[in-house]
């Protein structure tokens, strides 16, 4: 069965750093682009960053330059490094794979100010 897993998530405060993790299984990994997104509740899920399968990277205004985002197909992985956060990057973030229709579950980040 094809699924994503998400990890990496917590409660930092406002500067800090956190590297969310995907984990990908049930498919070929390799093939498929990544997107990462967040969502606030009650606001709509917000695109973050997609990575290419050939690893061309794309970010929203709002995280560029402070988020890198990053594969490992060796480890069917993909990656989300998040520098100096601050607390509008609190949201419950998921990876997923659209050409696939997959979604994880999501990771709460949470930024304290």
């Amino acid at each position: 069965q094809a699924q994503l897993v998400e990890s990496g998530g917590g409660l930092v405060q406002a500067g800090e750093s956190l590297r969310l993790s995907c984990a990908a299984s049930g498919f070929t990994f390799s093939d498929y682009g990544v997107t990462w997104y967040r969502q606030i509740p009650g606001k709509q899920r917000e695109w973050v960053a997609g990575i290419s399968k050939v690893s061309v990277s794309s970010y929203a205004d709002s995280v560029k330059g402070r988020f890198t985002i990053a594969r490992d197909n060796a480890k069917n992985s993909a990656y989300l490094q998040m520098n100096n956060l601050s607390s509008e990057d609190t949201a419950v973030y998921f990876c997923a794979v659209l050409g696939r229709g997959i979604w994880g579950q999501g990771t709460q980040v949470t930024v304290s100010s």
